[in-house]
Parts: structure tokens; C-alpha cells; sequence
């Protein structure tokens, strides 16, 4: 199986730059981060253009033959700047409380339901952490994360894909659970975990071409086989080690590779 990921990075392009050199930067209030202005806010046209962007591309997707779509809302791009208040400011019904601010995202996946099909897999990919902050969060309870999910898995998300930079960390205080675990048990909905699996050094590093030592993976396989999480993201100890999955399957975890920082310069 195979699913694009549908991406709008928001004011984390910086304006002037090749492909689209005239064209500003995009954000709810034109903000990279608090504080940091960067272009005008989006208009309400813009808005509702870059929703029916989304909804043509998972259409396109499925015309040709991709199994679902994915929908990046994490990291501080686009989605997730709606999302975080720290980088939406409004004060009209795209802003403010937790509602408006997830409605951009709910929006773009009714529209991408209403472009495909009841049965066309639609992922959304979410977290607390941003590239401006990596204290930043959308829910600092259970509760509030509540608040924050069921508008999205009523408007359509079959699948939650919950990135933290280090999946082993516990989502909230006085419960074993990580993201994906709470997202599970708060919508039903089957979830995937991602964070520095296999290894013991967060994604940031690689960017700085640092290396990192491999972790033993037990703990992830226990939570799996027991269900707190449906499905497990593998980044930098795939690209290292293409037979990484293959390793875990036959318990050949003394073959795994240490990531090496240059191993990210194979993408360019």
C-alpha cells in the first residue's frame, strides 16, 4: 500500500525564494512564531483556496491508484499553525478558542472526504511539538487533547499519526501512555507512533550531521503487541539500514547500524 503525504509547510518557506519567488509566505496571522511576523494573514479566500487545494490533491491521489492520503499537520507548518495559538492570533471563527483553531484542518478533511470516497483512507499527522518550540503544546491534559481530537475524527480521520521525538516519553502525568496511546484511547481510531524509533537521539541532530547509537526496540514491540499504539513510523533507522525492518522481524537486533549524520545527505 501506498499514500501520499499532502504538505502546505505555511511561513516555515521563506518568501522570495525559488520555485515561487513572488509569492509571499502563508500563515494564519503571518506569524513563523510568536513575535516573528512574516507576511500579512491569510484572507478568508486563501484560506478556503488552500482547503480546495487539499481536497483536489487526495482526489488526484486517488485517480492515480493511491491507496489513501496523508494530511501533515504537525511540526509547525501550515495546519499546525492553525492549530498552536502561539502562531494563530486571530479573532475571527478560524482563531481563538480550540475549536476555531482546529477547524481549518477539519475542514480540509471533509473537503478531501467529499473529493474521494467513504472508504479512501485519510491520515492526519499531529503533534504537540513544534519547530519554533519544542515545549509547545495543543493539549496539556487529557482532557483539552480530548477537546482537540474528536472535531477531527468526527469530520473524517481514519487514522491518527502522532509524532513526538521520543515515542518511549509518557504523554501526561500519572499515565504510561505516549501520544499515540492517548489518541487511541480517546478516539478509537487506529494510531501510529513515531519518535526517534530505533534510536537514542531525537530527529534535530541529524540536521547538524550528528551521529546516533541504536536502541533496543523490546519496549516499542511490548506496547504494540499490547495495543496501546496500531502502527510504528520509522525514519532515520530505515534510511541508515533499508533492512531494518526485516532485522526486527527475525530478531536480528545485533545487526542493527548506528545512524550515521551522513546518511541524510543520501536524500539531496
Amino acid at each position: 500500500k501506498i499514500m501520499p503525504q499532502l504538505w502546505h509547510v505555511g511561513m516555515a518557506r521563506v518568501a522570495e525564494k525559488a520555485p515561487f519567488p513572488e509569492l509571499p509566505s502563508a500563515g494564519p496571522s503571518g506569524l513563523f512564531k510568536p513575535g516573528k511576523q512574516g507576511a500579512e494573514p491569510m484572507t478568508v479566500a486563501h484560506i478556503e483556496s488552500v482547503i480546495s487545494a487539499f481536497a483536489q490533491a487526495a482526489a488526484d491521489a486517488k485517480a492515480i491508484g493511491m491507496d489513501g492520503v496523508e494530511i501533515h499537520g504537525a511540526h509547525g507548518y501550515l495546519i499546525d499553525q492553525f492549530f498552536w495559538e502561539g502562531t494563530n492570533q486571530r479573532t475571527d471563527s478560524w482563531g481563538g478558542s480550540m475549536e476555531n483553531r482546529g477547524r481549518f484542518a477539519v475542514e480540509i478533511v471533509k473537503a478531501i472526504r467529499a473529493a474521494t470516497s467513504p472508504d479512501f483512507p485519510i491520515v492526519l499527522r499531529y503533534s504537540q511539538w513544534k519547530q519554533q518550540d519544542y515545549t509547545a503544546r495543543l493539549a496539556h491534559t487529557p482532557q483539552e487533547l480530548e477537546q482537540f481530537l474528536i472535531p477531527l475524527s468526527d469530520a473524517g480521520v481514519d487514522i491518527f499519526h502522532c509524532s513526538q521525538r521520543r515515542y518511549w516519553e509518557n504523554e501526561f502525568e500519572n499515565s504510561e501512555l505516549n501520544l499515540a496511546g492517548w489518541t487511541k484511547k480517546i478516539t478509537g481510531k487506529p494510531t501510529i507512533t513515531v519518535g526517534s524509533v530505533g534510536l537514542n537521539d531525537d530527529f534535530f541532530g541529524a540536521f547538524q550531521g550528528q551521529d546516533s547509537s541504536t536502541r533496543a526496540v523490546d519496549d516499542l514491540l511490548e506496547r504494540l503487541d499490547a495495543g496501546e499504539f496500531d502502527l510504528v513510523a520509522v525514519g532515520r533507522a530505515l534510511l541508515q539500514d533499508p533492512n531494518w525492518a526485516n532485522k526486527i522481524k527475525e530478531n536480528r537486533t545485533d545487526e542493527l547500524e548506528q545512524y550515521s549524520g551522513k546518511a541524510l545527505a543520501t536524500l539531496s
